[in-house]
């Protein structure tokens, strides 16, 4: 699993922004992806997860209803929407992926390999 991602920018309150996460590996289907951020000064924080098929989604608290989390594994590609972005969603996100069959999890520790990041700023 290689994993790059991309979307981010500057954007005011209130705005949206739709990042990507592209695996160039050989395979994509038999793991399950998530979102994390961080924030300057705080630790990587979990904001979303989706499984293998899709079909099961997990959310932070603080990005229910705002954020969507998906997948096309069919371009190797997964996908975070987010709408209503607010100053506290500055942050680097990064995209990660482990191998599914134990649960979708929030713990970065249950996830082996990282995307590089990329930088969504919200300004007030």
């Amino acid at each position: 699993v290689q994993l790059q991602a991309s979307g981010g920018g500057l954007v005011q309150a209130g705005g949206s922004l739709r990042l990507s996460c592209v695996n160039s590996g050989r395979t994509f289907s038999g793991y399950d992806m998530a979102w994390f951020r961080q924030a300057p000064g705080k630790e990587r924080e979990f904001v979303a997860a989706i499984s293998w098929s899709g079909g099961y989604t997990i959310y932070a608290d603080s990005v229910k209803g705002r954020f969507t989390i998906s997948r096309d594994n069919s371009k190797n590609m997964v996908y975070l929407q987010m709408n209503s972005l607010k100053p506290g969603d500055t942050a680097i996100y990064y995209c990660a992926a482990k191998t599914s069959g134990y649960g979708l999890g929030d713990s970065a520790d249950e996830y082996g390999d990282w995307g590089q990041g990329t930088q969504v700023t919200v300004s007030s």
